[in-house]
């Protein structure tokens, strides 16, 4: 059984995210493709990284604009048959039921706080904080719009989920195995401790795609987070 893991496919060029793709898949419920690979390469990436196998797509984009235009883009994005979308969930309710309606086959995951930034860094920018709560008031107003998802930093898991209950796919980035080096994540958590707080998708990119062998990275990590669960259960 593939993990609940979303490989965020960040690579230099399109052969080599294909690549890390086909080396993942086996082993991982998702490829996630970002805004930079998606940018330069277009809707080709979607099909050349799904491939031949069976592992979803997970397409980062991360829409934030007026509601017409945010429409227009999530149906342009639907035809490419993506499992997940990305939206910020700061673009408001119209903003997020736009695109919830643009897509109808896609889950729309709304973004909550970004896992770069910290409470000093949400207060430069007049949001007010901290964190988990400006996190808690996106939660509950994408999810009244109708988002089925919504992406947080596991260190807020367990209070979305409280606050949202047990149906809201949630969805962790700034997931790091201890010891590894944070990146340009603010807020994180090992993967373990993301599942026991409730995530159901764990985003890992760089301790997965910069190992020597991609695809026995992931399923060291996918065998980590199967022995977590049965050990909980």
């Amino acid at each position: 059984m593939a993990a609940p893991i979303a490989v965020a496919i960040d690579a230099p060029d399109i052969e080599t995210a294909a690549r890390w793709a086909s080396a993942v898949a086996p082993h991982v419920s998702h490829v996630k493709v970002g805004l930079e690979l998606y940018l330069r390469y277009g809707p080709e990436v979607v099909a050349t990284l799904r491939g031949g196998t069976k592992v979803s797509v997970f397409l980062d984009l991360k829409l934030h604009d007026i509601p017409a235009t945010v429409a227009g883009a999530a149906r342009n994005v639907a035809r490419l048959k993506p499992s997940i979308l990305t939206v910020h969930a700061a673009g408001g309710r119209d903003m997020i039921a736009a695109a919830v309606d643009g897509a109808p086959g896609t889950t729309i995951a709304a973004v909550t706080v970004l896992t770069s930034l910290d409470d000093a860094a949400l207060e430069r920018i007049g949001v007010r904080g901290p964190s988990l709560d400006a996190a808690r008031r996106l939660a509950v107003l994408a999810v009244e719009a109708g988002a089925t998802a919504l992406v947080c930093s596991p260190q807020e898991a367990a209070s979305l989920r409280a606050e949202v209950g047990p149906d809201i796919t949630l969805i962790t980035p700034g997931v790091r195995p201890a010891g590894a080096d944070h990146g340009d994540q603010a807020r994180v958590a090992t993967p373990e401790a993301a599942l026991a707080a409730g995530a159901d998708l764990l985003v890992i990119g760089r301790p997965i795609t910069r190992a020597a062998d991609p695809g026995a990275a992931a399923a060291s990590m996918a065998a980590a987070l199967r022995r977590a669960e049965a050990a909980s259960a």
